[in-house]
C-alpha cells in the first residue's frame, strides 16, 4: 500500500482488529436475496480465485502457504506474494488504456509538434494526477464490493441520479466516437486507403464484440488480450522513439524542469484534460471486482488494496512511457515547423513517412499499427465501461451480450454518419476531436466528484474511507483538474458563441451546470443543511 496515494491512511492503521466493534464498522454485503435482485458487475461464478481460504493454492510451497494460513486465521494481512501479484494483475492494465486511447495520442502529438519537450513535466503529474484518481475508484470497489454507478444510485435522489446516468452516457459515447474513429483511421493506413474510415467503424464494431466475447471463457483470457495490445502499442511507439533518436538532454529537462508559456497554454490543458476519463472512472470501480474477495475479512480488503496500488502503479508507468514516446517523436520531428499546428490522427503518419521513411518498415505502418492497438483496446474497454453504467444506474438485469448490443449502438450508429462526412472534408476531424475533448470536459465533475464523496463517507466506506489528509489531497486534486477544464471550456466558447441570443442562452446553461456541481459538492454538508433551512424559513415568513 506504499504506492497508494489514496489507500495511505489505511496503509498506516493498525492490522485488523478481531473485535466486534471494529467488524461492524466494515461495509456489509448485501443479502444473498436482495443480491440476486440487482445488477452485479460479475458473477461468482466469473470471478478469479486468489485468497488461499476460497480453494486450494498448489503453487504455494509449504512455508509460504503456512504463512499465509496463520495470517489469515489472525486476521492480519498476509506476507507480500509475487504469485498473489500476478493474479490480481489484470484491471488496473484494462483502467490504463483510457491513458492511451486515440485522444490522448492526438493530444501528445500535438503537445509534442507545438510545445517540443517543454510539456512533458506536465505530462508526469497528469498521470500522477490520474494514477490518484483511479486508486480512490479501485479503494471504492473494493472495499464496498459495489461500483460507483451501483452506489450513485442508492446514493443520490431519482432527480440527481438520472442526470448522472446522462452525463456518463453522454460521456461514454463521445469517447467511444472518438476510440472508433481512431481505429478506423489505423485500418485506412494499413489497407493503403482501400478501406474508407466509414468500413473501419463497421469492421471494429463487430470485431468489439468478438474481443468480448472471450470473457465467456474467463477473466483472465480477456485481460490476456489486452496485454497483448498494450505490448503492441508499446512496442511500436518505442520503435518509432528509437527510430527518430530524440535528444536525451532535452528530454530529461523536459521531464524534470517545468516550463509554461502563453502560447502553449492550450497544448498544456490539452494534457492536463484528457488524463481523467470520466467512464474510466466508474470502469475501474468495477473491474476490480472480477477478484473473489470477502468485503467482511478486513485482511483481504487490505490485501487486495496493495495489490491493486502497485498493479495500477505499474500500468500507468507504462502508459505514461507510451505517451512519452508518442511526444517525443513529434517534437523531434515536428516542434519550429510550418505544420507544427496542422498535425492530426489522419494525417500524422503521412507527415512521420515525409520526415522520417522508415528504412526496411516504413514508420507509416508502425504508427499504424500502433494506432490500431489503441484504438482496438479503448473501444472494447469503452463498451466495457457502459456495461457497468447502465446496469448500475439502472439496476438492469440483462445479459451481457444485450447490454454491449445496446452500449455499442448508441455510438456507433453517430460514427458511421460522421466517418462518412470525413471521407467528404477530412479537415472536419479536428473540428469533431476538439468538440467531443470539450464533451470529456463537460463531465469530469460528475465523476469525480461523487467519487470523493462517496470513499469519504463511513456508512459507505466503513474502516476505509480516506482520511482528512488524503480528502484534502483529492480534492485540490479535484478542483485543479476541474478549473483547468473550466478554462478549456472557456476558451473554447468564447470563440465558437457568438451573438446576444446565444451569448444569453450559453450563459443560462452555466448557470444550471455550475449549480448541479455546486449541489453535489455541498450536499450531505453542513452548509447545504443550513442553506435549505434558510430557504425554507424565507418561504415561511412570505406566507
Amino acid at each position: 500500500m506504499a504506492t497508494s496515494a489514496g489507500a495511505g491512511d489505511a496503509a498506516a492503521a493498525a492490522p485488523a482488529p478481531a473485535d466486534e466493534e471494529a467488524r461492524a464498522l466494515l461495509p456489509s454485503s448485501a443479502p444473498d436475496d436482495d443480491e440476486d435482485l440487482e445488477e452485479r458487475a460479475y458473477e461468482a461464478a466469473d470471478k478469479v480465485i486468489v485468497s488461499i481460504s476460497d480453494g486450494p493454492d498448489p503453487d504455494e510451497d509449504d512455508d509460504g502457504d503456512a504463512a499465509l494460513r496463520s495470517s489469515a486465521a489472525s486476521g492480519t494481512t498476509p506476507p507480500f506474494s509475487w504469485r498473489k501479484l500476478w493474479l490480481y494483475t489484470g484491471p488496473g492494465f484494462l483502467m490504463s488504456i483510457a491513458f492511451l486511447d486515440p485522444g490522448n495520442l492526438e493530444g501528445d502529438l500535438q503537445a509534442g509538434a507545438v510545445a517540443g519537450d517543454t510539456l512533458l513535466w506536465l505530462l508526469l503529474w497528469a498521470t500522477a494526477m490520474g494514477l490518484l484518481v483511479q486508486l480512490l475508484a479501485a479503494r471504492l470497489g473494493v472495499a464496498t464490493g459495489r461500483h460507483l454507478a451501483e452506489l450513485c444510485r442508492d446514493e443520490y435522489p431519482d432527480a440527481a441520479r438520472r442526470a448522472l446516468w446522462l452525463m456518463a452516457e453522454v460521456a461514454m459515447v463521445g469517447a467511444d466516437i472518438q476510440e472508433v474513429i481512431g481505429s478506423a483511421i489505423a485500418i485506412k493506413i494499413l489497407s493503403r486507403g482501400y478501406l474508407p474510415l466509414w468500413a473501419g467503424v463497421v469492421i471494429t464494431a463487430l470485431d468489439c464484440f468478438i474481443f468480448l466475447s472471450l470473457e465467456n471463457y474467463g477473466v483472465r483470457k480477456l485481460e490476456a488480450v489486452f496485454a497483448f495490445l498494450i505490448a503492441t502499442m508499446a512496442i511500436s511507439f518505442a520503435w518509432m522513439f528509437t527510430d527518430t533518436k530524440p535528444n536525451g538532454k532535452d528530454l530529461l529537462v523536459g521531464i524534470l524542469v517545468p516550463k509554461l508559456s502563453s502560447r502553449t497554454i492550450r497544448q498544456a490543458v490539452g494534457v492536463v484534460g484528457c488524463v481523467i476519463m470520466p467512464h474510466n472512472v466508474f470502469l475501474h470501480s468495477a473491474l476490480v471486482q472480477s477478484r473473489k474477495i470477502d468485503q467482511n475479512k478486513e485482511y483481504q480488503v487490505r490485501e487486495a488494496l496493495r495489490y491493486y496500488s502497485i498493479e495500477s502503479t505499474v500500468a500507468l508507468a507504462v502508459s505514461f512511457m507510451i505517451n512519452l514516446f508518442v511526444t517525443t517523436v513529434f517534437a523531434k520531428g515536428f516542434y519550429g515547423s510550418k505544420v507544427a499546428g496542422n498535425i492530426g490522427l489522419e494525417n500524422a503518419g503521412q507527415y512521420l513517412q515525409e520526415k522520417f521513411g522508415g528504412g526496411g518498415f516504413p514508420i507509416l505502418y508502425i504508427w499504424g499499427i500502433g494506432l490500431l492497438a489503441a484504438g482496438q483496446s479503448s473501444t472494447i474497454t469503452g463498451t466495457y465501461a457502459g456495461q457497468f453504467i447502465m446496469g448500475g444506474f439502472l439496476n438492469l438485469r440483462l445479459k451481457k451480450w444485450i447490454r454491449a448490443l445496446i452500449t455499442r449502438s448508441f455510438a456507433i450508429v453517430p460514427t458511421i454518419i460522421v466517418a462518412l462526412y470525413f471521407d467528404a472534408s477530412d479537415s472536419a476531424l479536428d473540428v469533431l476531436n476538439e468538440w467531443l475533448n470539450v464533451l470529456q470536459s463537460i463531465q469530469i465533475p460528475f465523476a469525480l466528484i461523487p467519487l470523493i464523496t462517496l470513499v469519504s463517507k463511513e456508512e459507505v466506506m466503513g474502516v476505509f474511507k480516506i482520511g482528512p489528509n488524503t480528502q484534502a489531497v483529492t480534492w485540490t486534486v479535484a478542483t485543479l483538474l476541474i478549473t483547468i477544464n473550466g478554462y478549456l471550456l472557456m476558451d473554447f466558447f468564447s470563440k465558437e458563441i457568438q451573438g446576444p441570443l446565444s451569448g444569453s442562452l450559453l450563459c443560462l446553461v452555466v448557470l444550471i451546470y455550475a449549480s448541479f456541481v455546486l449541489y453535489l459538492i455541498l450536499r450531505g454538508t453542513e452548509l447545504s443543511e443550513k442553506i435549505v433551512k434558510a430557504i425554507r424559513k424565507s418561504f415561511s415568513l412570505q406566507r
